[in-house]
This record gives C-alpha cells, structure tokens and sequence, in this order.
C-alpha cells in the first residue's frame, strides 16, 4: 500500500532536560565510493541500506526569540541515497536562506534533481531561512554531482570532523527519552529522536525507509537551567494531521508549517 505523508513542523520552549550519547558510524559499502567523491564529502550509512550525506549549515548564524539556533536543532541539509535496481533514489532536504533559493533550484534543475517542496521550518528568525525539499530518481553519481554543483552556490561548509568531546549539557537525556518512550542520539549538545511509522512508506513502487526523510523527528537544544529549545516534524497520513494539530496546540506548541515531503 502507498501512504502519502505529510510533515507538521513544530517548535516550542519548555522545560525538558541531555548528557551525549556516542553514535558508532558503519562501514560504507564500495559501491558508494563514486557518490561519496563526487559529494566531496563522506557519508553515513543508515538502516535500510541508505547512504545519508550531513551537511549543517554552520555559516549561518540564526537567532530565534532571543535564541541562536544551533545547526543541529534546526539548519542541517541533508541527502539520502538508496539503490533502486540499476539507478538510485535520493531524497534530501537543504537549508538556504532566501538569495539562495533560486540559483539552488536552477542548478539542481540543470541535473535532472526534482524539487518536492520549498517552504520554512521556523517562524520569526533573522535572517529568514528556507527549506528546499528534493526527491529524484536516476543515476546515483550524476545526482549527487548535481547536488554537490547546487551547495557549491551557497557557503555550505565543508566536511569538517567531529568534535571529540561533546559540549556539555544540563538536559536530562533519561527523563527525556523515559517521557517519550523513545532512545535518542546526541549531534553536539542537540539531542535528537528519529521515530518511524509502523507502515510502509512506498514512492512510484520502491519503499521509502524512515532513514531517507519519512520519519518523526524531534530535536532538543539546551538553553540552560533544564530549559530547551525545541523543533519538530511529524510524518502523517492526511486523516491524522488535523487531531496532532489540535493536541499540540492545546499544549502551546507552535505550528510553523504543514506541507507534504515527496
């Protein structure tokens, strides 16, 4: 069965609690080797055979209600690639901000990447950001040239490596996950949940796993004294998005945008 989904982006203050928890990284499989040289950049791979290219947009300093918006709450391009046959998929979504949309969609245009939505994650930062959503099939090295010629338009940083030690936080990561019945991962001081459908998620017949853009995801950054700022997207079919609306709103949680994602 093909479900549609829909994704609900939310973003909130409250009080919540995160040490960090170490994520072990797999093998990438040779096969990748073209895309990852051509992205100029390694990758990750992830459940479902998916390969997923990070690309946090550090450069950009986004503040929010007095808050400066780490890469990892809300300013993290991404990329994901998964063999489909002969071919591939990729879905993604990329930060930009406003003088970088339309050269962006040109670029991706010129090699064959189609654009799903363009939209904003966030209400009332400075300066304004936008969320260009990309989901394409073809030949994997040519998509990911294509990619890699539409962030060269924009001051994407380079790969850089990981911080060894994780900056410290005061958010209680046992609480959080004990609340939300759910293990999260730690990207900086951001804690992050990733929470799939229980169904399958299928696109022109091939199945979409949660690891390619289709799951729920909540992110926590730590604003000290066990308060947070927090961003979500939530995946839905049509006939749930209206009953999470309403849930989330008698909680004061803030809905910035409501659109679909391939």
């Amino acid at each position: 069965m093909k479900s549609a989904a829909v994704g609900l982006r939310v973003i909130v203050s409250c009080l919540v609690v995160a040490s960090c928890m170490a994520q072990t990284a797999q093998t990438v499989p040779a096969e990748w080797k073209q895309v990852e040289d051509t992205m100029g950049r390694a990758g990750q791979m992830q459940p479902g055979d998916v390969l997923k290219f990070s690309m946090p947009r550090s450069d950009l300093k986004v503040t929010l209600g007095g808050v400066t918006i780490k890469p990892g709450l809300a300013l993290g391009s991404w990329a994901a690639f998964k063999r489909a046959g002969s071919e591939a998929m990729v879905m993604g979504d990329l930060v930009l901000i406003e003088s970088e949309v339309n050269p962006v969609i040109s670029k991706l245009q010129e090699g064959g990447i189609s654009e799903a939505a363009l939209h904003n994650h966030l209400i009332g930062e400075s300066p304004r950001v936008m969320y260009l959503h990309i989901a394409s099939h073809g030949e994997a090295a040519k998509m990911a040239r294509a990619i890699h010629d539409a962030l060269a338009l924009t001051k994407t940083p380079a790969a850089s490596p990981a911080p060894t030690t994780p900056p410290a936080s005061d958010l209680d990561q046992k609480q959080i996950e004990q609340t939300l019945g759910r293990t999260g991962k730690a990207s900086g001081s951001v804690l992050g949940f990733s929470i799939p459908r229980g169904e399958k998620i299928t696109d022109s017949g091939m199945e979409v796993p949660p690891s390619m853009g289709v799951a729920t995801g909540i992110n926590f950054q730590p604003l000290g004294k066990n308060r947070a700022a927090i961003t979500g997207d939530f995946v839905m079919i049509a006939k749930e998005v209206n009953p999470v609306i309403k849930v989330l709103r008698e909680n004061g949680i803030t809905i910035t945008a409501l659109h679909s994602i391939c």
